[in-house]
């Protein structure tokens, strides 16, 4: 076979080669297309993004042609003279060298079949490989070769291209290298792996061919501080780390790296702002036993994620844990979810009295006694200033009315997948006895934000949202944003200036686990979601850390720079919604409220919400057993209410079935049963929850 005859593989143009190239980070867009995060995904070697030619020292590319190629500019892909002194050089024993143009090598980069194969080309690849420089000379220019080179050639170890050695080398960019660093890189080419006094040595006699001879000096020095010490690469940008981990986690040993570019929904600015907020708000409350945080903020309309910060970085007791997504207990937050399912089946209206005092409760194991944060009761309240002021016993009050199962249901259509089955939880559920992640929190505030319609956020553009869907009505998304909007109403419990005070509209809460192992702080404006979630990950108790000094301010802090120049208006009322004045007797004025229509309620208060009603029967917790031998119209069931009297009436799982004032026989069904007893004006005075076991009796008479 003749030389003319042999067939090259074809030379890809310059512009593919480019296109083609691959590092080693991946890098994370924001939005505006601004690097966010860089994260390596290839394990097998260190090359970062392309640098075109002028953007690399001119020192460097005079350093490099001068050790590697001499004749570059003259030749046309092979440098037959070299190539001549070679062959003589070879006869000699033990005498090898190179005569391998730059050409030829990046011929050799863009062609697999010009790979050597077991550390040397055969004579055949050989001559392919000189077939290859020729026809790049002919369809590629000079610069486009020497810019290919410096972008592929390895200098030491894993370190491939004069971008990942001039960074992880000298911490420089290409194009700030000195004639000493250049001097020092060329050297390594030859032998990536070289000793230091054997790198020195080929950088001064490299400098003398180029007449540097003043840098003589500085050459050992320069080798040894470099080659030293253990290399590493120093990302320009690392802001999203927990989310590069999400939109890479298919890379590692074994499989394909995802490589490239990834735009993602994040604004670079806000994520910034946002890291470096929850960062000093840790550090000022380290002294209580704080170290980690997460927050999360969201675009309500679109869903797009805007900032994600999974902890607080190198102040955080463990940086790679990702606080957005790890369960936590949920405290205090999922009190509006419990008001919105009572809301929706007209059970309360947010002028509904509860009467927050002492409440025992039998649970398996002993009592269940709930407490307010403040360690007090405030006797009657309005169902809005319990949820606006966070009381707990009226919550678990309000529970027993809703159903345990209502509640996990309406949370799970909320997104929350990690709930377990509603026969898990007690009453402590209205408490937030629920883990939880900031994630689902979150999208599930989102959802009241844009009146009870729940949808799936993202990270990316392309990333296929889930089909909307209802959860709350309009009505009482409304009602529920009004009173988490309502200051008066929350300074019984966080006063009127506090950190969930802005100066613009929203609807904020908080929430704080048992044993302060969690605190929470997550709200709406009418554009934008923000949730902030602080504690410690280990789940160790921080120290006198309430939802105020805890994640409030960092909250308050996000939420001040997305509204830094526009307003925030709050929600018009829908349809179904009327506002009423009403007389809060027990409390002498009278206010304006808001309504599902159809429960409005002029007065409320008086004798008909006194606390001296009580259920006397069933007792909560009551289990009762049918018995399959006893005939179902002799197993009855009877409510009790002490003292009698009263215009008072009961309502079972939300419907009426009596006067209390007589004796009310109910054919027991199987399954859990909420009783409740009220007044004419629909105010609660007492309820129970109660359980039905074994085969339901059919309903004949009452």
């Amino acid at each position: 076979m003749g030389f003319l005859s042999l067939t090259p593989a074809r030379i890809p143009s310059f512009a593919e080669v480019r296109g083609a190239f691959a590092a080693s980070e991946a890098l994370l867009l924001d939005r505006h297309g601004r690097v966010i995060h860089e994260m390596r995904v290839d394990p097998r070697m260190r090359r970062l993004q392309w640098v075109p030619l002028e953007e690399i020292s001119p020192a460097l590319r005079s350093a490099i042609l001068r050790a590697e190629d001499r004749r570059f500019s003259s030749h046309h892909g092979v440098d037959w003279r070299s190539m001549a002194g070679a062959l003589l050089a070879s006869a000699s024993p033990g005498s090898r060298r190179g005569a391998s143009t730059i050409t030829m090598q990046v011929a050799s980069q863009v062609s697999r079949e010009l790979e050597p194969r077991g550390g040397r080309r055969s004579l055949y690849q050989k001559l392919l490989q000189i077939r290859a420089a020729l026809a790049m000379e002919r369809s590629w220019t000079k610069s486009q070769i020497l810019e290919a080179y410096l972008n592929f050639v390895t200098f030491r170890g894993e370190l491939q291209g004069v971008a990942a050695a001039a960074t992880s080398l000298f911490d420089r960019r290409p194009h700030g290298l000195n004639q000493i660093q250049s001097l020092v890189l060329a050297s390594l080419i030859r032998a990536p792996n070289a000793g230091i006094p054997e790198v020195a040595a080929r950088a001064r006699a490299l400098a003398s061919g180029l007449g540097w001879t003043g840098e003589m000096e500085y050459i050992d020095n320069c080798a040894r501080e470099t080659l030293l010490h253990r290399y590493s690469i120093r990302h320009e940008a690392s802001l999203a780390p927990h989310v590069a981990m999400q939109l890479f986690r298919n890379t590692g040993a074994g499989k394909t790296p995802r490589r490239g570019e990834i735009d993602t929904t994040l604004d670079a600015d806000l994520q910034r702002y946002a890291l470096e907020s929850l960062r000093h708000h840790i550090m000022a409350v380290a002294p209580q036993n704080v170290r980690d945080g997460a927050l999360l903020a969201v675009e309500n309309q679109t869903g797009d994620v805007l900032a994600y910060v999974g902890n607080p970085g190198e102040v955080s007791s463990a940086r790679f844990v990702d606080g957005v997504r790890a369960l936590r207990q949920a405290g205090s937050t999922l009190k509006p979810f419990l008001y919105g399912a009572a809301f929706d089946r007209r059970i309360l209206t947010p002028a509904s009295l509860i009467d927050d005092s002492a409440l025992d409760i039998p649970v398996p194991g002993g009592v269940y006694r709930p407490r307010n944060y403040d360690d007090e009761f405030h006797g009657l309240v309005s169902v809005r200033t319990a949820l606006a002021s966070s009381l707990n016993v009226p919550a678990v009050k309000t529970l027993n009315l809703v159903g345990v199962d209502n509640l996990v249901g309406m949370l799970w259509r909320l997104g929350f997948e990690e709930l377990r089955s509603p026969d898990f939880y007690g009453p402590s559920l209205a408490l937030g006895s629920a883990d939880i992640t900031l994630w689902d929190l979150v999208n599930a505030y989102r959802a009241l934000a844009n009146g009870g319609t729940w949808g799936s956020m993202r990270l990316v553009f392309e990333e296929e949202l889930a089909q909307p869907r209802r959860v709350l009505t309009p009505a009482a998304a409304f009602l529920l944003s009004d009173i988490l909007s309502d200051r008066e109403s929350r300074s019984r419990t966080f006063s009127l200036e506090s950190p969930l005070s802005t100066r613009f509209w929203t609807a904020v809460k908080t929430g704080t686990s048992k044993d302060m192992r969690d605190n929470w702080c997550v709200g709406y404006s009418d554009r934008y979601t923000v949730g902030v979630w602080v504690g410690n990950f280990s789940g160790e108790p921080m120290w006198n850390v309430s939802g105020v000094t805890g994640a409030a301010p960092v909250w308050l802090e996000v939420m001040n720079w997305l509204h830094r120049g526009t307003v925030s208006v709050p929600p018009a009322p829908p349809e179904g919604v009327v506002s009423k004045a009403v007389e809060l007797a027990d409390f002498g004025r009278v206010r304006k409220e808001w309504f599902v229509q159809g429960t409005e309620a002029a007065r409320v208060g008086a004798a008909s919400a006194h606390p001296r009603f009580r259920i006397s029967y069933p007792a909560p917790g009551t289990v009762i057993a049918l018995d399959p031998d006893i005939p179902a119209a002799s197993q009855r069931v009877f409510f009790e209410a002490e003292p009698g009297g009263g215009d008072l009436r009961w309502l079972l799982n939300g419907e009426p079935v009596g006067s209390a004032n007589s004796l009310v026989l109910w054919s027991p069904l199987k399954g859990r049963h909420h009783l409740a007893l009220v007044d004419r004006e629909e105010q609660i005075l007492d309820s129970v929850e109660f359980e039905v076991r074994g085969n339901s009796a059919p309903v004949t008479e009452r």
